[in-house]
């Protein structure tokens, strides 16, 4: 299993690349940031920056959606960086959460989002594409540029949808039942569309904490109530009583009354109140180090191909050095 850590975009771009620099050194392969350009810093800007002093880090947004740049740009910026990065680029795309709301836009249609991905992906070959009513095409791109693309679902489409055309499935739970819940269907999509099961690699992004269980509970509530945003979206689709979704998954958010984005991933957002500590320790990895390994080996067993920690819990740097020095190691 390969690990990975993500950040939202409020730290200094001195310790940004500090983290980073540490990860790489410590066996971390991947390095995501959020891409919300009005709540936090430009991402692209400072993945740019990280690139030039890292190595071997594979960076990306956390994700990015269809809605809030031209496609052509978002072509262009993630080819540049695919390019001057020696392939080091990847991308993580959604139908649109916060950088979309912000602006008082809706997440695009799963349809969207797969065009998307197809049409980043040949623009960065070098190949011509249609939009804008005429053809274009990057003239500097070539066909060895390659832009792996994680799609991040929940809902049976979206599931299918990754299975059928993404590189990778981005799930935002720690919880190793779900995980399973949730790529065995993308994996039969792809099989089913005659693809491998090494096609799409399973990514769990969750936060992780070491220490007392209730200090852990208080850094990482934030986290459920994040997730809490996409599930209230699939139960306004297909009820909370639906086959389609598990009431594991739906049933903690019955007592939700909203979210302000303007706290979104906030650790002291005034929205967590409907959080319990059951869902805290489902959704995250905390407590020991042994617990950490032991749950760990549970995604691991469920079919997570990459671990990928949001890094925005306070503390970065110790938990960051106990992945390195008691956690990766195991995994090795």
């Amino acid at each position: 299993m390969k690990f990975g850590i993500t950040f939202k975009g409020d730290l200094s771009l001195e310790r940004t690349l500090k983290l980073c620099q540490q990860a790489e050194a410590g066996g971390f392969e991947y390095a995501w940031i959020f891409d919300s350009h009005v709540l936090w810093q430009e991402c692209y800007t400072v993945t740019a920056y990280l690139m030039a002093h890292t190595k071997t880090l594979r960076f990306g947004p956390l994700v990015t959606n269809p809605g809030v740049r031209d496609w052509t740009l978002a072509a262009s910026t993630f080819t540049s960086l695919a390019k001057m990065s020696g392939n080091r680029f990847d991308v993580g795309v959604g139908r649109g959460d916060s950088s979309l709301r912000m602006l008082g836009k809706k997440p695009r249609k799963i349809s969207t989002t797969v065009e998307f991905m197809d049409f980043v992906k040949r623009m960065g070959r070098g190949e011509s594409v249609h939009i804008h009513d005429r053809d274009l095409e990057l003239p500097w791109a070539s066909a060895d540029i390659d832009l792996p693309m994680w799609m991040a679902a929940y809902g049976p489409k979206a599931l299918k949808a990754t299975g059928e055309h993404a590189d990778g499935l981005v799930l935002q739970i720690g919880d190793p039942w779900l995980v399973e819940w949730f790529s065995k269907q993308a994996i039969e999509a792809a099989l089913a569309a005659g693809r491998k099961r090494e096609d799409v690699q399973i990514m769990a992004a969750a936060p992780a904490w070491i220490g007392d269980i209730e200090k852990c509970r208080e850094q990482t509530k934030w986290f459920p109530a994040m997730v809490g945003n996409h599930v209230a979206d699939i139960v306004a689709k297909y009820g909370a009583e639906s086959d389609h979704v598990p009431t594991r998954l739906t049933d903690y958010i019955r007592e939700r009354k909203g979210y302000n984005y303007k706290e979104h991933a906030s650790k002291d957002a005034d929205h967590l109140d409907f959080i319990s500590d059951e869902i805290v320790d489902s959704f995250s990895i905390l407590g020991s180090v042994d617990q950490h390994i032991d749950k760990l080996k549970q995604l691991e067993a469920a079919g997570v191909d990459q671990f990928c920690i949001y890094l925005m819990c306070g503390d970065e740097e110790r938990i960051l050095s106990e992945y390195c020095e008691h956690i990766l190691p195991k995994f090795a």
